[in-house]
């Protein structure tokens, strides 16, 4: 008797999820009252921006582990792909970032959807797992992605849109690398590893 016309729920689900978006944007953001700790986030988290942290890392590894220089060198790649999907879905979908509060960090673009922090950080945390312990690398990613929020320049949909994304392409690059039927799986440890758990 007093259920919600079928024509208008879809918009008030929508109108709810936009309000609850904007409200856990305001919380983290309205969190930011120490000027010391926000200079320190917006410092470590400068460090994400277009990825760079993630593929300097790769570089790393491409550099100092010779026998898997390879897997090392398509990990780094996958992670550049990923961060060119998420500019290439900004581009299209062009979300303005939030501007209830002021931003506490500069950024390249006023676009927001998705965060390219969280696309590159969760990207570089599924395919670099296959040589590091993995629990640092998706806390530093949780970490990156929290950071957009604090600073007031992502709404949260952003950072789970961004995740969602990168853990997509880490493990769809992972998939390739794996061998084909047929193909044979070298032994752990030995050079030429593939992209697989």
């Amino acid at each position: 008797m007093w259920s919600i016309p079928h024509s208008r729920q879809p918009n008030s689900l929508s109108n709810r999820a936009r309000a609850l978006d904007n409200d856990l944007y305001r919380r983290a953001r309205s969190d930011a009252t120490n000027q010391g700790l926000v200079t320190w986030v917006r410092r470590a988290s400068g460090l994400g921006e277009h990825g760079g942290i993630w593929l300097g890392l790769g570089l790393v590894g491409t550099i100092i582990d010779s026998h898997r220089r390879k897997e090392w060198c398509k990990a780094t790649v996958s992670v550049a792909v990923a961060y060119g999907i998420s500019t290439s879905v900004k581009l299209l979908i062009r979300r303005p970032r939030p501007t209830d509060l002021p931003p506490l960090t500069d950024t390249p673009t006023d676009l927001s959807f998705p965060s390219s922090h969280a696309v590159t950080s969760f990207a570089a945390a599924r395919v670099y797992s296959e040589f590091l312990p993995s629990s640092p690398l998706y806390i530093t990613a949780l970490a990156f992605g929290y950071s957009r929020l604090y600073l007031g320049v992502h709404y949260p949909s952003d950072i789970v849109a961004g995740a969602t994304l990168g853990y997509a392409v880490g493990s769809l690059a992972r998939y390739k690398g794996r061998p084909h039927k047929g193909g044979s799986l070298p032994s752990s440890g030995t050079a030429g590893v593939p992209l697989s758990e």
